[in-house]
């Protein structure tokens, strides 16, 4: 059998990944953020201006990539989750990702609180996104996620 392709034929492409992702990747990546979530609230501002910016590129990264496609996924599908079972379900990748938008918005809000000199603000906006991702990280409840489900309810 050849393995070469006949130039008239079109070639088929390959099958797709399943749809959902492994929950405990985004709980994960939860745990991580909130650690570095922690640490912007306990720098001084200029220190914190930095992080908040490191985080908020990540959240980006998440909004425009989706969840699976971030470093943390990576470090997760690398290091985490070959000690772990299979998951005993697996969830669309669409409310996580629009979880990352919604921290991305928190954190620009902190950068520019934290850019014009209004701390109060930045660290506010940043508590607000430790607590999301602390209910994500702990009770694997996904603030981000749940605001998607109601909308996608309110607009079908």
């Amino acid at each position: 059998m050849s393995t070469t392709l006949n130039p008239t034929s079109t070639p088929v492409a390959p099958t797709a990944a399943p749809a959902g992702i492994d929950p405990r990747g985004p709980q994960f990546a939860a745990s991580l953020t909130a650690a570095v979530l922690v640490a912007v609230l306990l720098l001084p501002p200029t220190a914190a201006l930095a992080l908040t910016a490191v985080q908020a590129a990540l959240f980006a990264l998440g909004a425009a990539r989706g969840v699976q496609r971030t470093p943390h996924a990576w470090l997760f599908k690398t290091f985490v989750r070959p000690r772990l079972g299979a998951p005993t379900e697996l969830e669309a990748p669409e409310p996580p990702r629009f979880a990352q938008a919604v921290g991305l918005g928190f954190t620009v809000v902190a950068l520019i609180g934290y850019a014009v000199g209004a701390v109060v603000l930045a660290q506010t906006a940043i508590g607000f996104a430790l607590v999301a991702a602390l209910l994500n990280a702990v009770f694997r409840f996904c603030l981000g996620c749940e605001m998607y489900l109601l909308f996608r309810r309110a607009t079908s």
